[in-house]
């Protein structure tokens, strides 16, 4: 890529390029770049106003690290050619897909909305794919992966120019099919602008991110983009991208009614294409026979609750859509065991049932609840908190939630960010007495609680401990909220912090009766 080209990909105005004569069009880019401090010699730098820093204020800094070319939204005064467009991020993803030689083309491309289930979607159609005999990888919010390669996930859907970085080197290995979980920031913030999407999920709709959209209505136009423009249009054979909607919400059945292309309803009202019939859930998981056009497809799964037949009939709907054998997607299902922070169950000899889950939000706290109450042996100790710099409305929503399906409730801290812990948890509280009044003290829960419930211990290490010290066996306790999350943040930094680890470092201790 040069300048010339940059020219022409950007469609400047004529009467603009004549101002950039006097620098030499044909001058290859080296790289591209919206970080000034990784800026490199003969490098492009994207200025894109962020949520707390402005792109434009590091210009200098770009232009002293070698950058030839300048992309702003607003003239600069600088020796290098300043290229001025209305909207940065859109230039960075068409600069992007441009300069990796468009790899979304060369791949099948699912992408996955919604509020909830898009990682376990992704996790299914993984094992589907590879059951199928495909190469597949995967981008999404617990990391990306192809082949042998793991990297982390800083966030669920990569900024544009990450995003096709990452395809065009799944594409030049051999990788045939890309999963990607699509966040509302993502669409809304031109992340995936320039990839085409062979099948679209839709997996459901709940408040979440509040703190960024407007309302529930911004939030829902902005999921809704993936299907209106990004799905790929018609080509040479007359096909066009597929849509695999999840019915059971009611979102779903807003969006199946509008979409006028080839599309496929799942759930387990009557009327969806794809179907669950009699469906059977125990805490080892899942049995049903999926009624779909193709056939009938008996399963068996270890992922367990309501939630997750919705989930499992999405990817098998995807599945359908990319034309994968029935045997295949049987296969594929029964070869999960688990979707880290999902549910994941954290093994014992203590008799204590004990999950993680990345339940942060309203409707996927209320879900895992209510999944595991019909399970119960014995009682249900939740362990959460909320997120600092987030969405504050949630809070006593999840308080709530928590107070009226759980036995005990201990309200903690989950990173807590840049907000003092003890705040977060006094709103979090707010809700829970509204169902739940009785407040514990430490001391009090743990000589024992025969009535409802909750207690506060702003140290999420020892309220995990204490929630595994005050069981008794059977007794099922979850830890919701982080997840797959191996780190707390307090303030600005990442502090080591798993879970799972601390589920089972509580387990061992010494006291833990196991009956």
């Amino acid at each position: 890529m040069n300048l010339a080209q940059l020219i022409k990909i950007l469609k400047i105005p004529s009467e603009f390029v004549a101002d950039l004569n006097s620098h030499d069009l044909t001058e290859p880019i080296a790289s591209i770049h919206y970080s000034s401090k990784e800026t490199r010699p003969a490098g492009l730098f994207v200025a894109i106003k962020g949520f707390k820093v402005d792109g434009h204020d590091f210009i200098p800094e770009a232009v002293k690290n070698g950058a030839a070319v300048i992309v702003a939204q607003k003239p600069v005064v600088t020796h290098v050619p300043v290229l001025v467009v209305p909207n940065t991020r859109k230039a960075l993803s068409a600069i992007a897909a441009e300069f990796y030689g468009q790899p979304a083309q060369s791949l099948q491309l699912v992408g996955i909305t919604g509020t909830s289930g898009k990682t376990t979607v992704t996790y299914l159609l993984e094992k589907i794919l590879t059951a199928a005999g495909f190469r597949c990888g995967v981008i999404g919010t617990i990391n990306y992966r192809y082949g042998e390669k793991i990297y982390p996930s800083p966030v669920t859907t990569p900024e544009s120019l990450d995003l096709q970085r990452i395809l065009s080197k799944m594409r030049d290995v051999g990788i045939s099919h890309v999963i990607m979980e699509v966040s509302s920031h993502a669409l809304d913030l031109h992340r995936v602008d320039h990839c085409w999407f062979d099948v679209g999920v839709f997996t459901n709709l709940t408040q979440d991110h509040l703190d960024y959209h407007l309302n529930m209505k911004d939030y829902w136009k902005c999921k809704k983009k993936l299907f209106y423009n990004h799905l790929k249009p018609l080509n040479e054979n007359k096909i066009k991208a597929q849509a695999v909607i999840n019915c059971d919400n009611h979102y779903g059945q807003s969006l199946y009614q509008e979409l006028s292309y080839t599309k496929f309803s799942t759930g387990v009202i009557e009327t969806a294409d794809i179907r669950a019939l009699d469906p059977k859930m125990s805490q080892a998981g899942i049995t049903a026979t999926i009624k779909t056009f193709l056939g009938d497809l008996k399963i068996s799964a270890s992922l367990v609750g309501q939630h997750n037949l919705e989930n499992l009939l999405s990817a098998v709907g995807a599945a359908i859509a990319m034309g994968i054998e029935l045997d295949a997607i049987k296969s594929g299902i029964a070869g999960l065991m688990c979707v880290p922070g999902r549910l994941e169950s954290v093994s014992n000899n203590k008799d204590r049932h004990v999950y993680v889950d990345y339940a942060h939000k309203p409707d996927a706290l209320s879900n895992t609840l209510k999944t595991l109450r019909p399970l119960l042996s014995g009682r249900l100790i939740c362990v959460m908190g909320c997120g600092g710099d987030r969405d504050k409305i949630k809070r006593p929503v999840m308080g709530e939630i928590a107070g009226r399906l759980a036995d005990l409730t201990i309200i903690t801290s989950d990173n807590p960010r840049n907000e003092p812990p003890q705040e977060i948890i006094t709103q979090i509280a707010v809700g829970v007495r509204k169902v739940n009044g009785h407040s514990f003290t430490i001391e009090e829960v743990i000589s024992g609680f025969n009535a409802k419930g909750f207690v506060i211990e702003p140290d999420r290490k020892k309220a995990i401990r204490l929630a595994v010290a005050v069981s008794k066996p059977f007794d099922t306790i979850l830890i919701a909220g982080k997840g797959h999350e191996n780190y707390q943040i307090i303030g600005s930094k990442k502090i080591p912090f798993d879970d799972v680890v601390e589920a089972r470092s509580a387990l061992a201790l010494e006291g833990v009766s196991n009956g």
